[in-house]
């Protein structure tokens, strides 16, 4: 296949690497490039852009890729070849407006974790999707940051999203590691964004222990 050029719209932590995806511009497709690995994430290597530099947020990347690889309800997947570097072939300075969706809701509003809110649905439910990533502008943003797991012997710090999207409310678990690396340096806290500039890159996982998982993937803030 030719290489597929998209703009950078999640760059998020997924295992020992990273879960990279974006949009082509013109047709507006989400673009989910993955490995061979089993749990498919992008290593630093293969990400890499042969001048040494690491895909950021609203880049225009031309990524090679060997094949459509649909996962379930993750039709945006596509197999990298890994045999060729990445290239940024420009920055994205058109306003993100022009690449949002519209979902009425987040996947359902069915189920929600002990420290989320209608942040996962069942696997079964998740067979009725055909698309895991949404470009989204919520209507009030938190960023919360606390210590959790204290009930289950497992304390850890956690930075969340408390949002509303279509006058629905959502708290999912933020994977995007310069929101994660910012605010745990800081205080345990509940931190309001004033959400006119933001953008919000939200995705959901594939099945574990009979539930499908949200999450946001990226915070975009523009200027």
């Amino acid at each position: 296949m030719d290489p597929i050029e998209i703009v950078c719209l999640a760059n998020s932590r997924k295992i020992s690497g990273r879960c990279i995806a974006g949009k082509i511009i013109k047709s507006n497709k989400w673009i989910r490039p993955v490995s061979n690995r089993e749990s498919e994430e992008i290593s630093e290597e293969e990400r890499r852009y042969k001048n040494g530099q690491m895909p950021k947020l609203l880049d225009i990347i031309s990524i090679p890729v060997k094949e459509h690889k649909p996962k379930q309800h993750q039709n945006e997947n596509y197999l990298i070849d890994d045999g060729y570097y990445w290239e940024k072939t420009g920055d994205f300075e058109e306003s993100p407006n022009n690449l949002l969706d519209s979902p009425e809701n987040l996947w359902g509003t069915q189920s929600s974790t002990y420290q989320g809110k209608n942040d996962r649905i069942s696997e079964d439910m998740c067979m009725n999707y055909n698309e895991s990533l949404y470009l989204i502008k919520p209507q009030s943003l938190k960023i919360i940051v606390r210590i959790e797991g204290q009930e289950f012997d497992n304390t850890k710090r956690k930075v969340r999203a408390e949002f509303n999207y279509n006058g629905i409310p959502y708290i999912f678990p933020v994977t995007d590691p310069v929101i994660e690396r910012k605010y745990l340096s800081g205080e345990n806290d509940s931190f309001t964004m004033l959400t006119e500039n933001i953008y919000l890159c939200v995705s959901i996982g594939l099945p574990y222990n009979g539930y499908c998982y949200k999450f946001v993937a990226s915070i975009i803030e523009t200027e």
